[in-house]
């Protein structure tokens, strides 16, 4: 009987990390591009004004002020800032996690991981890669499947404050944290959205 038993207890403990390794990510994908609207309603090229301090407390240190900054995104990787692209800048897979085209790139592989609890959240946990390097950990509420945290490189990032533009809700409230102590550095708020047909006059993709 020990060796059933043993079988036994070694199926109920590696269960969960079974199921998470072998589950279907698509039932996970369809649910959170549902929640934000739709995969129609997904930022294609848009314009956001945002404030910004880097710091470990909500407000900037005395004596500061927030950065103020107008970008044109047009996915999946160009960001302007005035009439200059960024070039080769990681936060361009920030930004595309945020709005969730990573979701809808083709050459996106996805791998559920398993479940988080983050600030008293239970999330559900998804892994993108091939369309980023390294892979980015997403985690959606389960209540609500909205994206409430990324894990990436040595920085986890959460999000809040939910608003909607055209049909299509979306985080304006970023907080960056470094992995290795929790602590934060960077504050962002989105505090103007615009949806764009096309790319303003003198922007245009090399």
């Amino acid at each position: 009987m020990k060796p059933i038993l043993t079988c036994l207890l070694t199926a109920v403990i590696l269960s969960p990390f079974a199921t998470a390794e072998t589950a279907d990510p698509k039932p996970l994908v369809r649910k959170v591009l549902a929640a934000v609207g739709g995969e129609d309603k997904l930022l294609k090229i848009f314009r956001f004004r945002e404030i910004f301090h880097f710091g470990d407390k909500p407000e900037p240190p005395e004596g500061k002020t927030r950065s103020t900054r107008e970008s044109i995104y047009s996915q999946p990787d160009q960001w302007w800032l005035g009439k200059k692209e960024r070039g080769d800048e990681p936060a361009k897979d920030d930004v595309r996690a945020w709005s969730l085209d990573l979701l809808v790139d083709q050459k996106s592989t996805f791998e559920i991981i398993p479940d988080l609890s983050d600030e008293g959240r239970p999330c559900s946990g998804l892994r993108v890669s091939g369309s980023v390097t390294p892979a980015m950990d997403l985690y959606f509420d389960k209540e609500t499947s909205l994206l409430h945290r990324i894990d990436w490189r040595g920085d986890f990032y959460r999000f809040s404050d939910w608003k909607e533009h055209d049909g299509l809700k979306y985080a304006s409230r970023t907080v960056i944290f470094k992995k290795k102590d929790g602590k934060p550095w960077f504050f962002h708020e989105i505090t103007e959205l615009e949806r764009l047909a096309q790319l303003p006059e003198g922007l245009a993709k090399p």
